[in-house]
């Protein structure tokens, strides 16, 4: 048995839509025939709170496990859990919290969304320091940037990911996820939104993208 990949959505700021990715990557890859436990240490309890309604609504259920934990817990649990599982994905929440620390302690991967209408320098540097302070006690973790709920035109994605591009700290993903109604339509079926009937192709391909750009060296 392998280790597992233990990827962390986080970052420095609510509204970003973690929850949303964290949620859609875990279903993605349970898919793909992983065995997936689905972390949340968001005091929101939104990937949760999914996945109660995907286990009553989806035939057969979550297709992966979900257990809440946060503060310190966060990493002594996955530390003891993580073995059993081929991968872990971890839903940080908004803040730079004692559970997202916790997490990123063990993590390979931190995934930052950004969304251009918000964006501010202020919240990049504020992450950047966390990944170097991380990479400290964690020098193997990467970390990656990438749009989320962008804008289907105008200047504000480019500008974004510029901006993004010049941290060393970060790597930039240019795939962009754009603000799609999809993505909260499939949320409340408790659905991924490769599983929206009617499909959006849109939404598919751009989350197909993110996922093959974190995994295209996990295989499947």
């Amino acid at each position: 048995m392998g280790h597992a990949m233990i990827i962390v959505a986080g970052g420095g700021k609510g509204g970003s839509g973690k929850s949303t990715i964290a949620t859609n990557l875990a279903i993605m890859r349970a898919q793909r025939g992983h065995d997936v436990l689905l972390v949340d240490a968001d005091d929101q309890e939104t990937a949760a709170d999914f996945t109660v309604l995907r286990n009553a609504t989806v035939e057969g259920g979550a297709g992966y496990t979900c257990i809440k934990l946060t503060g310190p817990a966060v990493r002594t649990e996955i530390e003891r859990i993580a073995p059993k599982y081929d991968d872990v994905v971890v839903d940080a929440g908004g803040r730079d919290t004692v559970s997202q620390r916790a997490a990123l302690v063990l993590a390979d991967v931190l995934l930052v969304p950004f969304v251009p209408r918000s964006f501010d320098i202020w919240t990049l540097d504020t992450v950047a320091t966390l990944i170097q302070e991380i990479r400290t006690v964690n020098p193997a973790l990467q970390a990656f940037a990438f749009i989320n709920r962008g804008d289907p035109s105008g200047t504000d994605n480019v500008e974004a990911g510029q901006l993004l591009q010049e941290k060393e700290e970060i790597t930039y993903l240019d795939t962009p996820i754009g603000s799609r109604k999809a993505f909260g339509k499939a949320a409340a079926q408790g659905r991924a939104v490769t599983e929206l009937h009617p499909s959006d192709t849109k939404a598919k391909r751009e989350i197909t993208a993110l996922y093959d750009a974190i995994f295209s060296d996990r295989g499947a």
